[in-house]
């Protein structure tokens, strides 16, 4: 085990983490909310450090990130467990299984040994992402430190869910954010949808995503439509005005269509015609560019230049087809699209 970072003693041998948003109080012998941190005599441990349990190279379009760097690839990595619950999680056989009483699995994996997967994959960047970074971050942090030095850039894939005590770290190093962009799930626009279906609050998914943004780090937003759940325009107009007034007109918003596993299984797939048009009203709001995702007979996935309509980035299965904006400038009216590019 290794001792964790961001919390307090408390009287008692209690603790309380304040790793993430529930700052939970836990009494010695017992875990967190996320099941993978646990008190011992009055230390706090994360029982995950290191612990692998996936790793595998991606198109950085599969995070989905399509303006930083696009047509790179990203090392992800993931270890156990999650802080939120959600009803409809797609990888809940890894991120949920320590919060139903399983055994935390993996392989130990030195942070230096990532960083040089990394190197010899030929990747842009290291993608802490499939369950929920905020639960590894002891461990995510000391791959970033030694990612950064060696160029390799750091992409967390998030709920969005951490404490201000963990951002403070994530983006007050001297030398700049640790986090160079983020992929940050707004899974809805109420709170009793966070309560509900998540086990968590909207607010501080939105305190942070500001936070983000302002602390120099590249975001992009990702909402999945539910039918029935969060998929009405009047919601999703208030996400793409959130996007539009917080976090600035050219972040990317990327709405995705679900497909029912894990314990919602009573609602249908999305229709196709539910992501056309909430991607209509994200562009009708003013945002630049909004994707749709899980439908890519609906061609959502190209990049079209804001100056001039052009499709300049054409993707095929979360792949660069092809590209007119070479280093992030439209080729047909020198309009430069907003991001990192090459």
């Amino acid at each position: 085990m290794h001792e964790a970072l961001f919390y307090d003693r408390l009287a008692e041998q209690r603790v309380r983490c304040n790793l993430c948003s529930h700052a939970c109080v836990i009494a010695p012998g017992s875990r967190g909310i996320c099941h993978v941190r646990e008190n011992h005599a009055g230390t706090l441990y994360t029982l995950v450090y290191g612990e692998l349990v996936a790793r595998a190279v991606d198109p950085i379009e599969k995070k989905p990130l399509f303006h930083f760097f696009p047509g790179s690839t990203a090392l992800s990595i993931a270890t156990m467990g999650c802080n939120l619950s959600c009803t409809f999680c797609q990888n809940a056989d890894i991120s949920q299984t320590p919060r139903a009483g399983g055994q935390i699995a993996g392989r130990f994996t030195a942070p230096e040994e990532v960083v040089r997967a990394a190197q010899r994959a030929g990747s842009r960047s290291i993608a802490y992402t499939y369950t929920e970074p905020t639960i590894f971050a002891e461990y995510a942090l000391d791959v970033a430190r030694l990612a950064r030095p060696a160029g390799v850039a750091n992409v967390w894939v998030t709920n969005g869910f951490m404490s201000p005590a963990l951002l403070d770290v994530a983006l007050g190093d001297d030398a700049g954010p640790l986090i160079d962009a983020a992929n940050v799930d707004l899974k809805a626009f109420t709170d009793a949808f966070y309560r509900q279906q998540c086990g968590a609050r909207l607010q501080p998914v939105l305190d942070n995503l500001m936070r983000l943004k302002r602390g120099g780090v590249w975001v992009e937003v990702t909402t999945l439509l539910i039918p029935g759940l969060n998929d009405g325009d009047e919601e999703l107009r208030a996400i793409a005005g959130f996007i539009r007034d917080e976090l600035g007109a050219d972040t990317p918003w990327h709405v995705s269509r679900f497909h029912p596993t894990y314990r919602l299984t009573d609602r249908p797939p999305t229709p196709a015609q539910t992501v056309a048009h909430a991607r209509e009203l994200g562009l009708a709001t003013g945002l630049a560019y909004v994707y749709a995702g899980n439908v890519p007979w609906l061609d959502g996935e190209n990049t079209v230049c804001p100056g001039c309509g052009r499709t300049v980035i054409h993707r095929e299965a979360f792949r660069v087809s092809g590209s007119e904006a070479p280093g992030g400038i439209c080729q047909h009216c020198q309009t430069r699209l907003a991001g990192l590019f090459s």
